[in-house]
């Protein structure tokens, strides 16, 4: 799966499932600060891109995921290193 593929499936989720205006959705956004991402929020977020891209996410490697850009760098990583 290419990159903007990802990007355009994380994008539509999180405008559908969290209700983030389109223009919220830049590179350097971060999650919880800019997004009002909460704890319980990226539980969903795991679920999504389980069953979105086919891939485990795992708790300890989502740590480092703070901006939007690490979740498609963490989502680009996983599908391409199953």
């Amino acid at each position: 799966m290419q990159r903007e593929e990802i990007i355009n499936k994380v994008n539509e989720f999180l405008v559908d499932e969290f209700e983030i205006e389109e223009d919220q959705l830049t590179a350097t956004a971060q999650l919880k600060d800019d997004l009002g991402i909460e704890s319980l929020d990226f539980v969903d977020i795991a679920v999504i891109v389980e069953k979105e891209f086919g891939v485990k996410v795992v708790g300890e490697e989502v740590t480092d995921v703070r901006t939007i850009d690490d979740l498609y760098n963490y989502i680009f990583d996983k599908i391409n290193n199953k």
